[in-house]
């Protein structure tokens, strides 16, 4: 299972393209498979971001979202947002992807970015985004660790 970490800034140039740092690649384990190496998939994510899925974190996520049954209104809703503005990307030579201008838009990006790696996944904020979503962190950080996490052993919080 991929577990990314870290948090990056980096800069997206006039041509939309964005290196991607080599912390981050180095976890990738993108040894062998040229193709695999190379292959993401970029898409809106959450609160503004974007989100850049590993291919093989991709195809996990779109079999979820495809066993979705379709003739539920609210199913098809959320099937719809979630593939819209989904393409694939491969790193060029440089270890660069291009960010198309409708993805940069809808996130707010200019120029420079943070890429922070929640999981097995990358989330790319504008940085003025970024660093306004961390100030804006809950002062009871442990309450919400409580009420998201204090259940994992079936108790019922009361």
């Amino acid at each position: 299972m991929l577990q990314l970490l870290g948090e990056y800034e980096c800069r997206i140039d006039s041509k939309g393209r964005m290196r991607l740092p080599s912390g981050l690649l180095s976890q990738l384990n993108l040894d062998g498979d040229e193709e695999k190496k190379s292959s993401f998939v970029l898409n809106r994510g959450f609160e503004n971001c974007l989100m850049l899925y590993p291919e093989e974190v991709w195809t996990e996520i779109s079999k979820e979202v495809n066993a979705l049954n379709q003739y539920d209104p609210k199913n098809r809703e959320f099937v719809r947002y979630f593939y819209r503005g989904a393409q694939r990307v491969t790193l060029d030579s440089a270890d660069r992807i291009l960010v198309n201008k409708r993805l940069k838009d809808y996130a707010g990006i200019e120029k420079d970015v943070i890429l922070s790696a929640v999981n097995d996944r990358i989330e790319i904020w504008a940085q003025e985004k970024y660093d306004t979503l961390l100030d804006e962190e809950p002062q009871d950080f442990s309450g919400l660790a409580n009420q998201v996490l204090g259940n994992q052993n079936g108790d019922q919080e009361v």
